[in-house]
């Protein structure tokens, strides 16, 4: 009868139960995150119940991906300060380097592939929140559109390292069950005791194939990322009326609720034509302003897809928004009244801005409230649980008088 260790710590012929339980862990969490990964992916979000469910797989997936992280990371501190078993047949010398090499890979993607997805949630805004009380945020990691595009892109390139290496894993251990009829999978499954084996050199070799294996899906993962949004379509020749002001330099942003939580985006595209003097006109007005916005040059963080779509902007179908206000004085401030148009409505719209003018130069900066259900957005998700019904606008910008 084969003897068993029961005893916490590793010996040379097998491992502890400590080891034992961290490898068992760390199998059921891989095969849990790559399963919820993919089913969150593939759900559809077209309806509240939808986008509810989506995030909830989302934030399991996330959630258990960075609980492998740092079970992953007490694992390894575990086997550094404990005795390697060594291997059955320490005389097949190909076998027991190839096994080496996979067991690197696997240590090292238990730690890359879960922290490339927290860096990328860290660096993209909405949409599913990790379930833990310490913040949604990475320190050095900047919320960034682009930076989250490249390590999404990284993090699903190194998934199939991570994948390729537990299937090399089981076959190594079906192996050693069915064709050496050997105690390789049992000394992990039950902390069966082979007795004394013969001793085997360390090599380096396995661990500089490892690193190769992940310079170069490092260098697959970057040519994959997607190149950047190409050039927003020029939309200044809509704007058609007279201006005295061009716009050097400014930012046309959204802030929306999503699961209760604000989430920013930007529009790339947008023109605006100004026509502004200081003294009061005949009519008491100071000017006009004609703003014309790409819709479809919103990035929105995570739900830039779903913003951008049929249910919200339909940018496909209605691809500009429109701005046509004149510009008055307002108590210690200005307002721009006019019209706004969206998806084929057009409301009225009182933008409140202060403004600041240094010889030709002028900085603005304005806000105001919308809700997205005047223009017949988001008929699917008809309360406030996953959607808010409000969206603030921000407009600042330098523009410089011409001439």
């Amino acid at each position: 009868m084969t003897a068993t260790h029961s005893a916490a710590t590793n010996t040379e012929a097998t491992y502890g139960w400590v080891e034992r339980a961290f490898h068992w862990a760390i199998a059921i969490g891989i095969v849990l995150a790559v399963a919820l990964g993919k089913l969150a992916h593939d759900a559809p979000f077209a309806t509240d119940a939808e986008l509810a469910r989506k995030a909830w797989l989302f934030s399991f997936h996330k959630t258990v991906g960075v609980t492998i992280f740092f079970v992953a990371l007490a694992r390894i501190g575990w086997a550094l300060a404990q005795p390697r078993p060594r291997p059955m047949h320490p005389k097949r010398r190909a076998e027991t380097l190839l096994a080496a090499t996979v067991h690197w890979l696997l240590y090292g993607s238990l730690l890359l592939v879960p922290a490339l997805g927290w860096a990328e949630h860290a660096a993209t805004t909405g949409f599913a929140p990790i379930w833990w009380p310490f913040g949604q945020g990475l320190p050095f990691v900047p919320v960034d559109p682009e930076l989250a595009k490249t390590l999404a892109t990284l993090h699903t390139t190194f998934v199939k390292v991570l994948v390729a290496a537990v299937l090399l894993h089981v076959v190594g251990a079906l192996k050693h069950v069915f064709v050496d009829r050997d105690l390789t999978l049992a000394r992990m499954w039950r902390g069966a005791d082979p007795g004394p084996l013969p001793a085997s050199g360390r090599h380096v070799l396995p661990l500089v194939a490892a690193l190769g294996v992940w310079g170069a899906t490092l260098a697959v993962g970057l040519a994959l990322v997607p190149a950047g949004a190409p050039a927003a379509p020029q939309i200044a020749a809509e704007t058609t009326a007279r201006a005295n002001w061009t716009v050097e330099e400014g930012t046309l942003s959204i802030t929306v609720t999503q699961m209760g939580a604000p989430v920013t985006g930007r529009f790339a595209d947008w023109q605006a034509a100004i026509d502004f003097d200081e003294t009061p006109r005949a009519d008491g007005t100071l000017g006009t302003v004609e703003a014309v916005i790409g819709t479809g040059s919103l990035t929105l963080g995570s739900v830039t897809t779903q913003a951008t779509g049929p249910e919200f902007l339909d940018a496909a179908g209605f691809p500009t928004a429109r701005f046509d206000a004149v510009i008055r004085a307002e108590g210690d401030g200005y307002v721009a009244d006019g019209t706004f148009g969206l998806r084929g409505v057009e409301i009225p719209l009182v933008l409140p801005f202060t403004l600041q003018i240094d010889g030709d130069r002028a900085t603005m900066a304005g806000q105001v409230a919308l809700d997205r259900r005047d223009f017949g957005m988001g008929a699917a998700y008809p309360d406030e649980t996953n959607v808010g019904f409000g969206v603030t606008i921000d407009v600042a910008l330098i523009a410089l008088r011409d001439g």
